[in-house]
């Protein structure tokens, strides 16, 4: 089951069973068929819809959705969302981040940003090379940049400071 949110004011439930979307628990019975990844024209009612997702962001349940040439921006919450909401630990994302440590040993192959940046999340920091392999850091946050620590070339152990906030 899904809590859907559109446009930040209509509220929906929806849920799949077998081959049955079920919204606010009444069966839609809405022929869909798909075009291309990302289109589907649909027909319900007798009435006719072309929907496209414009951007999905899997991360925060985001979508902006084309229905008819109108935007929505789609917000979805799934049992362990409503989970974390009523025990109150949703908000523990929205926590002040100002510092980045190194999440394992390894080297500086590249730094992104400088004291100063404005970086939003999930944005690229740096990357750091640990068992021959290149993991790319990005912002826990939206921060600006204080201070880098580190430079290309750097070897660095787990936990050590890296870049302040």
């Amino acid at each position: 089951m899904y809590h859907l949110k559109v446009n930040n004011q209509y509220n929906f439930k929806a849920d799949k069973k077998g081959d049955d979307l079920i919204i606010n628990g009444e069966k839609v019975a809405a022929d869909m068929k798909q075009i291309n990844a990302s289109s589907w024209h649909i027909l319900n009612h007798l009435e006719s819809y072309n929907a496209e997702v414009v951007s999905f962001n899997s991360a925060e349940k985001t979508a902006l959705v084309k229905v008819n040439n109108n935007l929505y921006t789609v917000t979805a919450k799934d049992q362990f969302d409503l989970l974390l909401d009523q025990l109150g630990l949703s908000t523990l994302n929205g926590a002040r981040v100002s510092e980045l440590k190194a999440p394992m040993p390894g080297m500086v192959l590249k730094v992104f940003v400088d004291e100063g940046s404005e970086v939003k999340k999930g944005d690229n920091l740096l990357i750091l090379e640990a068992m021959k392999m290149e993991n790319i850091i990005k912002a826990p946050a939206d921060v600006v940049v204080k201070s880098v620590k580190i430079k290309p070339g750097d070897k660095v152990e787990k936990n050590q400071l890296l870049i302040l906030f």
